[in-house]
């Protein structure tokens, strides 16, 4: 695996065990950076993070999330993996270099998908603790110190505040301010979390983005499935929930996530859709699954096949035209209710996020919360 890539910030590629390096050389490079003197222990406990950076193409946005994560004195390395960019995304993430050497970044000669990115850098840190960033989003102020409280989970995630791409700016937002609440997903309700629900934007549960620990993925020799470039997330966390994994969640805010158009369902290639629908074939495989979790990955099955469904027929109008398309689905008449649906639903979606972009521009929440009450 080692000769697709080099390591940016030494022009060679070296395997590099951060937390082997001098520790209190480190600790004293996070004072010298500003960083609150009673959270630096977390540097040296099993409250230790790795942040992973899968990116492609996001020099516009990399440098603000590699310092989201260096802010962070719980963070003990970030890893950036440039998948194969054709813009200047591995001198952006090494702009916002802080001096404490926690940050590496590395380049994929090709583009891989950003599962391949996030099991190389999984293979290439130590930290016990392991965080998705993606390039284009960012940890709000405190995220870990919130988050990290108690051991009684193998995955913890908290609330995302979602931030319109053209609404956003370079100053970091003002989130609500919610009790943790602190709850545990089972593995029904994450699989029916992460059903579309039509008409509804980005409001699915597999959004979150949970610490996961090491030695639980290690234990059960789980990574990401590096075929699915969609999913990919929803499929790693489901496996672990069937082997048993304990995910927290929390309702206060530690996440930013930036919504662009281009990330919408509709950009979705068909294979990405063909590829998640036989993960969950795969699952469902899975011996002993009790019958409300495989009741709820037929739902989900059912749901990835009738976007696929969908995708393919535009797909094939793009390409023969729509007469071509038609007739080729009326050829199987058991995929016409997921298309005539689908295509209804897609113009509802466009209707809410115009109504959506005339809105206010405070952010929204991925859940609800209750707010703390200030005396």
């Amino acid at each position: 695996m080692h000769k697709f890539c080099l390591e940016i910030a030494t022009d060679r590629l070296q395997p590099v065990d951060c937390l082997s390096r001098n520790r209190d050389s480190f600790v004293s490079r996070l004072a010298k950076s500003g960083c609150d003197a009673v959270l630096l222990s977390h540097a040296n406990d099993q409250d230790a993070v790795c942040v992973i950076v899968a990116a492609k193409d996001a020099e516009t946005t990399i440098s603000r999330a590699v310092r989201s994560a260096l802010r962070e004195p719980q963070v003990a390395e970030v890893l950036v993996i440039d998948d194969a960019s054709n813009d200047g995304t591995a001198e952006a993430a090494r702009s916002a270099d802080d001096g404490s050497d926690r940050l590496r970044v590395f380049s994929f000669e090709g583009n891989r998908g950003p599962a391949a990115a996030r099991n190389y850098a999984i293979e290439n840190s130590s930290a016990p603790l392991l965080a998705i960033l993606d390039a284009d989003d960012f940890f709000l102020s405190g995220r870990f110190e919130r988050l990290l409280e108690g051991d009684d989970w193998d995955f913890v995630a908290d609330n995302i505040l979602f931030i319109d791409e053209a609404k956003a700016d370079l100053s970091e937002p003002a989130a609500p301010c919610y009790e943790a609440e602190p709850r545990t997903l089972d593995t029904v309700e994450f699989i029916e979390g992460n059903i579309a629900k039509r008409g509804v934007r980005r409001g699915e549960i597999g959004f979150l983005k949970p610490v996961m620990r090491r030695s639980f993925l290690d234990t059960h020799g789980l990574r990401y499935r590096e075929a699915l470039r969609l999913g990919e997330d929803y499929d790693l966390y489901t496996r672990a929930l069937l082997k048993g994994a304990r995910y927290k969640l929390i309702h206060s805010c530690g996440y930013g996530a930036v919504v662009r158009a281009d990330s919408l369902s509709g950009s979705h290639r068909t294979i990405d859709l063909k590829n998640l629908y036989e993960a969950d074939v795969e699952m469902l495989a899975t011996a002993g699954l009790s019958s409300p979790i495989a009741a709820a990955l037929r739902r989900h099955m059912r749901d990835t096949k009738a976007r696929y469904e969908l995708r393919h027929f535009l797909d094939k109008k793009a390409s023969q035209g729509l007469f071509a398309a038609t007739i080729g689905a009326l050829r199987a008449p058991s995929s016409l209710p997921a298309i005539a649906g689908g295509i209804a639903t897609d113009k509802l979606d466009g209707l809410v996020r115009r109504r959506e972009a005339d809105s206010s521009q405070a952010g929204r929440c991925l859940l609800p919360g209750r707010l703390i009450v200030q005396e």
